[in-house]
């Protein structure tokens, strides 16, 4: 696991009218990874985008896909997803009846599995499949929309996974300036982040503030 905290831009926050220079311009600016909030007005009262529009921006980077599945059953659309791009699929523990089976899904097309859980689940919730998850995403708003402020008491929760699990932690949900550094000294070492950088003028210096 890289020492460095790596910076994942969420494109729900770009500039939808010019969406494939913004993710070029994030690139530049140093991210590491590309963020896809995918939203399906079911599990989250929100709509985003699916996989034609991963599949549509994903030549522009060579940056990895991060997509975060925000949807009900998602194991119906891991297939679509690995297929338009994506790199690495979150998904929500709560979304789902059986994590293995996504996990499962997920594996056979070859790509990273990350697993998710909302402010009020709880660790024990995703503890028997830690050991099959490259990531776990632990969400500091209630999934569904940007701009929400940041639920400090889901720290402790980054630190009880930081201790049992040696991959990568998270973490998602009004990360700015300030809340990154709680965040990363709970343990995360991958930090969303929508308007603390899309929101700023000058991208490059968002991303280095929050490292």
């Amino acid at each position: 696991m890289e020492n460095k905290v790596l910076i994942a831009p969420s494109i729900l926050s770009a500039d939808f009218s010019r969406l494939g220079e913004e993710i070029k311009l994030v690139e530049k600016a140093g991210a590491d990874w590309i963020h896809v909030d995918v939203m399906d007005g079911v599990f989250v009262p929100n709509i985003t985008i699916g996989p034609l529009v991963v599949k549509a921006v994903r030549p522009l980077t060579s940056l990895l896909f991060d997509v975060h599945l925000m949807i009900d059953d998602p194991v119906r659309y891991v297939d679509q997803f690995a297929a338009s791009g994506a790199d690495l699929v979150t998904f929500h523990v709560e979304a789902c009846k059986n994590s293995k089976e996504v996990i499962e899904k997920i594996r056979t097309n070859g790509k990273k599995v990350g697993i998710s859980i909302s402010p009020g689940t709880p660790v024990t919730a995703i503890q028997d499949v830690l050991d099959k998850v490259d990531l776990v995403l632990v969400m500091t708003v209630k999934p569904g929309f940007s701009g929400q402020s940041f639920m400090a008491e889901c720290l402790e929760k980054i630190g009880e996974i930081r201790k049992k699990y040696s991959g990568y932690v998270q973490v998602d949900g009004g990360i700015n300036e300030e809340t990154a550094r709680g965040a990363i000294s709970a343990g995360s070492d991958i930090l969303v982040a929508g308007t603390a950088v899309f929101g700023e003028k000058d991208y490059a210096e968002a991303i280095k503030k929050l490292r």
